[in-house]
């Protein structure tokens, strides 16, 4: 199993796998000047020594077989478990993720959108937006876009 440890240390997060290769190392920044960020994010990330980048595309609310779930829960679960799998593709996990940027279709979503990103990520606190947008199609509640650093 390769679990991840993250430590912190004068804003400098660091991590590394079990397996001993180092992840990007980042550093968050909540300027003092800026209102604090609201819970499970940073500010600004600063992104030192990527040996590589992943850029994932906006993930959609349909499994394999085409079908899109009924409730924002099963969509924003779907969603994130697509996130992980395209994540997992390139050889990397939730950790290495640097910037999220979540399409809701209607504002009434984002208080549920906030507590399943942080039930999915944990302490990870990658940067952050999230919009309210009309999505391509109207059976999505969300979209979601994501890039990871290694």
């Amino acid at each position: 199993m390769n679990l991840t440890r993250r430590t912190l240390a004068l804003g400098l997060v660091t991590t590394t796998s079990t397996a001993g290769a180092a992840m990007a190392k980042t550093r968050a920044i909540n300027a003092a000047e800026a209102p604090a960020p609201s819970g499970g994010y940073a500010q600004a990330l600063e992104l030192r020594t990527p040996s590589r980048l992943l850029f994932i595309s906006g993930q959609i609310p349909v499994d394999k077989a085409g079908a899109v779930p009924k409730d924002f829960a099963a969509q924003c679960r779907l969603v994130w478990a697509h996130i992980d799998a395209q994540l997992r593709a390139a050889g990397m996990t939730l950790d290495h993720l640097v910037k999220v940027t979540t399409y809701l279709g209607d504002r009434k979503h984002a208080l549920e959108n906030s507590a399943i990103r942080r039930e999915v990520l944990g302490a990870r606190s990658p940067a952050l937006t999230v919009l309210i947008a009309g999505i391509y199609d109207s059976d999505w509640l969300l979209e979601i876009e994501a890039i990871a650093a290694d």
